[in-house]
């Protein structure tokens, strides 16, 4: 064999060599495409599913429907069954497909898992007002108005103003009766709240400094009135015209002594 006639061999050589593998590839892309497509059955929800469900309890909010494989969410269940005795650890929304990973075990729940980032579990004990105990319950949102001597040794104008708002109540105080004897006895009960670190700052100085009480926020289209606070003065002149303001401020105690008999 010629020197040219072995370079043509080897070069037909490689050629085939490079075609079956070429054939090879395109056969097994193919093959990788179909199977994507291939059609299999997953679980979604009918409607939105809240943070802290019961496995158990929501099988009748589930529907099976069918997706390309490769379109399956990690850890998709097969069966509704599969969520048996686990709790849903965030939010799954209408449409969404069900998956373990979303969900945790019951032992893993509670407030440890209602908290994250910069909140913080903050526990605070009041009587049965300040705490709403009987309305309060948990998942509400609350404000917390708060009052407090500004001259900060008890000789000042007291201030009062909204301290904190839209707190998440993650365990309220229970209204039972035994709960009811014990706080006779006691005097106090307590709610645990989601404050920031920050806030949680707040809380304990109007605590420690001031007088308080929770207020229960609207479940739907909660809104908020501009910041202000009030002392004293604006207690007396809230209200009043211009003519009575006039009149206060140059004889406070006149009204009081022209009643007087």
């Amino acid at each position: 064999m010629t020197y040219r006639l072995r370079n043509i061999a080897i070069a037909v050589a490689l050629a085939v060599l490079a075609a079956m593998m070429t054939s090879f590839y395109v056969k097994q892309q193919k093959q990788d495409i179909q199977q994507g497509q291939v059609l299999t059955t997953v679980w979604v929800a009918k409607s939105d599913i809240p943070a802290g469900s019961v496995g158990d309890d929501i099988t009748g909010q589930l529907e099976s429907t069918e997706v390309a494989k490769s379109a399956v969410t990690p850890g998709a269940i097969v069966q509704p069954e599969d969520l048996a005795g686990k709790v849903s650890a965030e939010t799954i929304y209408a449409g969404e497909q069900v998956s373990l990973l979303r969900f945790s075990t019951e032992e893993a729940q509670g407030i440890r898992a209602q908290i994250s980032g910069n909140l913080r579990a903050f526990q605070i004990p009041g009587d049965a007002n300040q705490l709403l105990v009987g309305t309060l319950a948990a998942g509400d949102h609350v404000d917390i108005v708060g009052a407090w001597d500004s001259g900060g040794g008890g000789g000042g104008d007291k201030i009062s103003r909204v301290v904190l708002r839209d707190i998440l109540v993650l365990e309220a105080p229970e209204a039972s009766t035994e709960t009811k004897r014990v706080t006779q006895e006691s005097g106090d009960q307590a709610v645990k709240l989601a404050v920031t670190d920050a806030q949680a700052q707040k809380l304990f100085w109007i605590f420690t400094n001031g007088d308080w009480s929770l207020t229960l926020r609207p479940t739907t289209d909660a809104a908020d009135s501009p910041e202000s606070l009030e002392w004293s003065g604006t207690m007396l002149s809230d209200g009043l015209t211009r003519a009575q303001l006039r009149r206060l401020l140059i004889d406070p105690f006149q009204n009081e002594r022209t009643s007087t008999p």
